[in-house]
């Protein structure tokens, strides 16, 4: 089946997908940096078996440090929640945001089914993606991606809005399954995931959780309903 968005090289994607029948796809921390780390390791011209990976006993950092041949994206930014992903794939090589998807899927599929002995897909059909064709809805979506986990403490946020500005700021830093502290907190091992250098170039301007929480509020209407 064709896409009605094809991947055009040069240009940026929200990639997502949630689980089959909206199941719960990530059960404890050790899924959630299963998958933070696939994201790194799938992003491989060459097939790695992350099983092998994990049952040498290396650390996060030492995982992290893995020699790839080449990347298939450019990965700008992730966030994960109990039953979905969002990420943010800017298509590097002809081909590299569907290959990268398939083999992420497909691994984090596997992994999952061994640990929990089931069978079947794992994740609704194929993923979704959407074109992100300009700078202010590249701003958006950068911010909606960050702000998600929000709704795990307040499910109504983005439609009654904030009230308690410290309070949502401290749990999203806290948040530990988003790019969000690699851009705005330190250095994490997590931080080779990302090619920061993409969104910076096209938006300078945001450096701050203040800044996030104002781009996304700036055009709310107009991108829910992309």
């Amino acid at each position: 089946m064709i896409r009605k968005i094809p991947f055009i090289v040069g240009e940026t994607y929200h990639s997502y997908s949630r689980g089959t029948d909206k199941r719960i796809i990530f059960t404890n921390d050790n899924d959630y940096r299963r998958f933070v780390f696939s994201l790194y390791i799938c992003n491989n011209t060459i097939s790695v078996r992350t099983d092998n990976l994990f049952q040498q006993g290396r650390t996060l950092l030492e995982l992290f440090g893995v020699d790839r041949k080449d990347t298939l994206v450019y990965i700008i930014a992730f966030c994960l929640m109990p039953n979905h992903f969002h990420l943010l794939l800017h298509e590097k090589i002809d081909g590299g945001i569907s290959l990268f998807m398939q083999k992420l899927l497909t691994a984090y599929s596997m992994y999952f089914n061994t640990k929990h002995d089931r069978e079947g897909s794992l994740f609704e059909s194929r993923f979704k993606a959407k074109h992100i064709n300009t700078d202010a809805y590249l701003n958006w979506i950068f911010s909606y991606i960050h702000l998600n986990p929000f709704k795990l403490i307040h499910q109504n946020w983005k439609e009654k809005g904030i009230s308690n500005l410290t309070s949502a700021k401290k749990f999203i830093q806290n948040y530990r399954y988003s790019s969000y502290y690699d851009y705005f907190i330190g250095d994490r091992p997590e931080k080779v995931i990302l090619n920061k250098d993409i969104f910076f170039d096209q938006s300078p301007q945001i450096n701050s959780f203040e800044d996030i929480l104002k781009e996304f509020e700036k055009d709310f209407d107009e991108y829910n309903k992309q």
